[in-house]
């Protein structure tokens, strides 16, 4: 079964560290919920850049990766479908669901 990579980016940030702490127990439940196919919980991302062979840009460019999470299913199409409850989603976030190629 394929693992595959999942790209938090955007979202709103939280008002107050209670809307923190209400999402994050919302994100905890989810992560639950897929059990043994989050094979790894992933992790925010902080500060980023883009590097390209002319320039350099602060801030990851005009939509930057905020986390990731891997999680094995058994096709993309499934793993969509696992996403689509994700609370990131529904905090006004978007996820890039992709493929880890074997090598």
């Amino acid at each position: 079964m394929p693992n595959f990579m999942l790209a938090y980016h955007g979202g709103k940030m939280p008002e107050s560290p209670e809307e923190g702490a209400e999402h994050m127990t919302k994100w905890e439940a989810w992560a639950e919920g897929l059990g043994d196919s989050l094979v790894n919980r992933g992790t925010p991302l902080g500060k980023s850049k883009s590097v390209t062979t002319t320039s350099t840009t602060e801030g990851g460019g005009n939509n930057p990766m905020m986390g990731y999470s891997i999680l094995k299913a058994d096709n993309l199409d499934t793993a969509v479908k696992m996403v689509e409850s994700s609370p990131h989603v529904n905090y006004g976030g978007t996820m890039v669901v992709a493929q880890m190629m074997e090598m």
